[in-house]
């Protein structure tokens, strides 16, 4: 009889480690509260218009279609009991043999209520969506308002300057410039105003240092307040409070500052780390554990290389999601197992039209050609041909025709009474 692995989260990690289990000795079951697969890196394209939602997801039982030993259950798991191999969830309790948690990381507000409240966070398709709406009926709401209520409608403020931070102020420049006065001519434009709010002394500072001065120069030439060593103390939903004691008047905060590990319940607190990660091994083994895996955003995994944990980035957790299928397909073969070992092959970062910022281990380069590798690679590392195919015309058409075309207002159904 075939040992049973549950795989928790359908990320990079969690499709990777599903798919090189194909023809394993394993009854695999793969839980995710979404029947689809979500790229992560667009979505601040989803909240910008840039792309609509289906194209950058993808079907979970379409990728697994061909592979007999695994089954997908959309789910919510509640928490792991470690004791009886089992997880509990709202479909009840699952037994495992192996388990595998690729939760991912969440927004982290650092313990900021009023700002888990008011600000607005993009982790996930429907939030990139929600976001997407609120800018959109902002300007609509622009049209009939006074103007002080005029300019918090119309200004907004992004909190965290790493690459999302970066991607979705340069998105927001790009849509006042070419999209937005050709919808509301009626409004003027020059009185909108983009803030880009973050605590460090520079924008992308996980990036070199060539890169991280060219981001800032970019969005800055496009038109972007950008606000260095300043974090964001207090948002009453119209005004913003920052640390140098300036008010910004702002109804929409985006934020983009930072991202903890989603822990299960039931794993212990002895090996939760920095950022809420847990602790592996070199197998991603989870420590004090023999048969619980993490990997991904969520495993924090010291090596020679990485003293303090590999990088949050979506090759980290392809790469280790397919090490760790292997070395199950070898387990079960009675063969030895291959520690982790991660092949940095750079990163980058785009920070409005014909721009954008390269690291790569041999190289490093910014503008237009570094923009044209950053739109190949993130479609080549999209799911599925139709997506790749409505992407590239998407971008294709927002290329020649200075506009994005998805502007549309697409709000949850609500019966009468509710």
């Amino acid at each position: 009889m075939n040992k049973k692995i549950i795989i928790i989260g359908a990320g990079f990690a969690g499709l990777n480690v599903g798919r090189h289990l194909k023809n394993a000795p394993y009854d695999i079951t793969l839980i995710d509260r979404n029947n689809y697969h979500q790229f992560q890196p667009l979505f601040y394209q989803v909240a910008t218009s840039g792309l609509e939602p289906a194209s950058i997801a993808f079907p979970l039982r379409r990728f697994f279609q061909k592979q007999s030993n695994i089954k997908i259950r959309m789910a919510e798991v509640a928490g792991v009991d470690a004791i009886n191999n089992v997880i509990e969830t709202n479909i009840g309790k699952l037994p495992y043999d192996y388990l595998i948690i690729a939760t991912g990381a969440d927004t982290n507000f650092f313990g900021n209520k009023n700002m888990e409240e008011r600000a607005l966070p993009m982790k996930s398709i429907s939030e990139a969506v929600f976001l997407r709406n609120r800018i959109l009926q902002n300007y609509e709401d622009a049209l009939t308002a006074n103007e002080e209520d005029k300019e918090g409608l119309m200004n907004i403020v992004v909190v965290g300057g790493g690459a999302t931070g970066v991607e979705v102020s340069g998105a927001l420049s790009d849509m006042k410039a070419y999209a937005l006065p050709k919808d509301f001519p009626e409004i003027d434009f020059k009185k909108m105003n983009i803030y880009l709010v973050e605590a460090g002394e520079k924008t992308l500072a996980a990036m070199s240092p060539q890169s991280s001065a060219k981001s800032k120069a970019y969005l800055e030439k496009m038109g972007v307040n950008v606000i260095l060593k300043t974090s964001l103390k207090e948002f009453d939903g119209k005004h913003v409070l920052l640390s140098d004691g300036r008010t910004l008047r702002s109804n929409t905060v985006v934020w983009a500052a930072g991202i903890k590990g989603n822990v299960l319940p039931g794993i212990s607190t002895e090996v939760i780390t920095k950022g809420n990660r847990i602790k592996v091994d070199r197998f991603n083994a989870v420590e004090g554990y023999k048969n619980i895996f993490s990997i991904g955003d969520l495993a924090s995994m010291s090596t020679p290389k990485y003293p303090n944990g590999h990088p949050q980035l979506g090759n980290v957790a392809i790469n280790q999601g397919k090490q760790l299928g292997k070395n199950l397909k070898a387990m079960a073969a009675g063969k030895p197992l291959k520690e982790f070992e991660y092949k940095d092959l750079g990163s980058m970062a785009t920070v409005g039209r014909k721009l954008a910022v390269v690291d790569l281990p041999f190289a490093k380069f910014q503008g237009f050609f570094a923009w044209l590798t950053w739109l190949f690679v993130h479609l080549m590392l999209l799911l599925g041909v139709k997506n790749k195919i409505f992407t590239l015309l998407n971008w294709a058409w927002s290329y020649i025709a200075f506009d994005q075309s998805l502007r549309l207002i697409i709000k949850p159904y609500k019966k009468r009474g509710d």
